[in-house]
């Protein structure tokens, strides 16, 4: 009689729970009619190479179509990362249009991460390597982090807050981001290997990448091993989808968001980084509209998740 009590509670229970919400799907395909301009500096970098965007789409393109052995590796990591692979396709092929043009053969890359092994490379500004930087008391609340993603946000929150274009000290600090001031140490603005990351996001994303792939976790205080995993493509394509999948689980859970369907949306925000904050100010937005009934505004693609999305049945072909 007891057992038929419990289970009689536990069916009415069920019967009048309020149903679990879905996240609002985001449709696919563009929401601007026309391509977002596109900024001055990739102009400014296609012109130098004298190419066109096209020319360099059709090049990463190609390099994805030839290679069956490479799209074979997006497909098995999409899955293991539980992400459609045109996500990875959209996020690879608008890096190498806008940013740095794509190599010829996959094999480049091999040999250009072998050669970073070798190299003299260290993350630091005015000689003051991060890891002793981020031991400073302004950093003191990021010592509770316990993920190297919640870790490194930290890090980049009290950067822009504390030492971003002010004087500390006698050291005067440039009015510029976290990764572009200690962590690219060629040049300024340099993002590597077949994803196109810089140190940074991969630092972020190294303890995900851990996890699922079962890959050692990076070390700011190694950077010729965090270069060499960046260009290394068996090693970089588990943190590009590492960093498409935490994009749509930001926006799921703090915007309400289901981005899944829209690979323009995630290779936005695989551009311009900082999926949280963006979706806290897509979410404080939607209130305020919610509050006045008026539509709430969708996830907006820039330039660069525009060409996925218009490209969209051309990237899908190649599966």
């Amino acid at each position: 009689m007891k057992k038929l009590i419990l289970l009689a509670i536990a069916l009415l229970a069920a019967a009048t729970a309020l149903p679990v919400r879905a996240a609002t799907l985001v449709p696919p395909g563009n929401r601007s009619i026309e391509q977002p301009p596109v900024p001055g500096a990739s102009a400014r970098r296609t012109q130098a190479m004298n190419t066109t965007y096209q020319a360099k789409y059709r090049k990463i393109y190609a390099l994805l179509k030839n290679d069956a052995a490479l799209r074979s590796k997006i497909q098995q990591v999409s899955a293991t990362y539980g992400i459609d692979p045109i996500h990875m396709v959209g996020a690879i092929v608008g890096e190498h249009t806008y940013n740095v043009d794509a190599y010829d053969r996959l094999q480049t890359y091999y040999v250009k991460a072998v050669s970073y092994l070798s190299s003299r490379l260290t993350f630091s500004y005015q000689g003051e390597n991060v890891s002793d930087f981020v031991e400073r008391p302004e950093f003191s609340s990021c010592k509770e982090k316990t993920s190297s993603y919640e870790l490194w946000q930290c890090r980049e929150q009290v950067w822009n807050r504390s030492f971003r274009g002010k004087t500390v000290g006698t050291t005067r600090f440039p009015d510029d981001r976290f990764g572009a001031t200690f962590f690219q140490p060629l040049y300024a603005g340099q993002t590597f290997g077949l994803g196109q990351l810089n140190p940074l996001t991969a630092l972020q994303m190294s303890d995900m990448v851990n996890k699922i792939s079962n890959l050692p976790k990076l070390d700011a205080r190694n950077p010729n091993q965090v270069y060499k995993t960046i260009m290394d493509p068996d090693l970089t394509l588990p943190y590009v989808a590492a960093t498409l999948r935490n994009s749509i689980a930001a926006y799921k859970k703090i915007a309400d968001f289901d981005i899944s369907g829209n690979p323009g949306i995630t290779a936005t925000l695989y551009n311009v980084g900082n999926p949280e904050a963006r979706a806290q100010v897509l979410k404080a937005e939607n209130a305020k509209r919610a509050a006045t009934r008026t539509p709430l505004l969708l996830p907006q693609e820039n330039y660069y998740g525009w060409l996925v999305n218009d490209k969209l049945d051309e990237l899908k072909a190649l599966f």
